[in-house]
């Protein structure tokens, strides 16, 4: 859909302003992701048919601790289910039917979401929510290439000190989402429990654990406000 006025411009403008500093954040992923013990074709691979950061790098965090794939799904599934949340806000404004949906349902993450719904209009929501996803699908896929070749050239991670880099990255993506105090208590709690679970359970059982509590408490905090404001 090409821009038609000067106000699809500025959504133009913005969308891939949004896009190309999210997807260009991949390199970041393809470096972890080889440094953690993937190679190659498996970093470019989750990125292809994952294609959500966050779910992505708890899947890295998981086997660079040791633990098994299966954990490591089930932590990304986990993180990832926010997405069929975003998907039921979308659906009304985007319109799409039939094979269309399963495309469009590949590009609704964080951005493509607020991007979208950032609009006046549902014409509008479907220009921005293409153009954020399409060109972060794009930029993510390339730069994870990019990233897991440099990252598999470095070699040994202990040694550059990148054995923290997933859990640096995955605290850069996290951070900037926690605006509100309620928020950052659910992180808080959330992440004591999966650290005082680390001694006592297998490698990435404590990220799981850990994210049920945030569920539960972040369902405690919400749910008597919703409560009161209900008619």
């Amino acid at each position: 859909m090409l821009p038609t006025d000067n106000g699809d411009r500025k959504v133009v403008v913005d969308s891939l302003g949004v896009g190309i500093a999210t997807g260009a954040y991949g390199v970041s992923f393809g470096a972890v992701a080889t440094a953690s013990g993937l190679d190659v074709w498996q970093a470019c691979v989750l990125s292809l048919l994952v294609f959500t950061g966050a779910s992505q790098f708890a899947f890295v965090g998981v086997v660079a601790a040791g633990g098994a794939p299966l954990a490591g799904t089930a932590t990304a599934v986990l993180l990832g289910s926010r997405n069929a949340f975003y998907g039921v806000a979308l659906s009304p404004r985007l319109q799409v039917h039939g094979w269309r949906r399963l495309l469009t349902a590949h590009l609704v993450i964080d951005e493509s979401t607020a991007m979208g719904l950032g609009q006046p209009d549902a014409r509008r929501t479907r220009l921005a929510f293409r153009v954020t996803g399409v060109t972060i699908f794009v930029l993510w896929n390339l730069m994870t290439l990019v990233g897991a070749v440099a990252g598999e050239a470095l070699g040994d991670p202990r040694a550059y000190g990148l054995d923290a880099a997933v859990g640096a990255a995955f605290l850069a993506l996290l951070w900037p989402r926690l605006t509100a105090w309620p928020q950052r208590l659910v992180a808080v709690v959330g992440a004591g429990a999966a650290v005082g679970l680390v001694p006592l359970t297998a490698a990435g059982v404590p990220v799981i654990l850990g994210g049920t509590v945030a569920v539960v408490v972040g369902m405690l905090l919400t749910g008597p406000r919703t409560a009161e404001e209900a008619p």
